[in-house]
């Protein structure tokens, strides 16, 4: 595994709803630029992220995100 973390993508639906996106390996410099960024663009679709929790006991990051909608 190296220096890379499971991340967890984990998209909140507007009814509340939970719907994993996606589950990736990312370098420790994409980690840390959590602290500077809100936004992320997966598959060509941009979503704020408003929870990140690490699960120790699973050595995973967890993040929530809700889309964008860009009209």
């Amino acid at each position: 595994m190296g220096n890379d973390m499971s991340v967890i993508l984990t998209e909140k639906m507007p009814n509340g709803e939970l719907r994993q996106i996606e589950e990736r390996n990312w370098s420790m410099n994409m980690v840390a630029a959590l602290e500077h960024v809100n936004y992320l663009v997966v598959g060509g679709q941009e979503y704020e992220a408003i929870e990140g929790r690490l699960n120790v006991d699973e050595g995973k990051l967890e993040l929530l995100l809700v889309r964008i909608r860009n009209e």
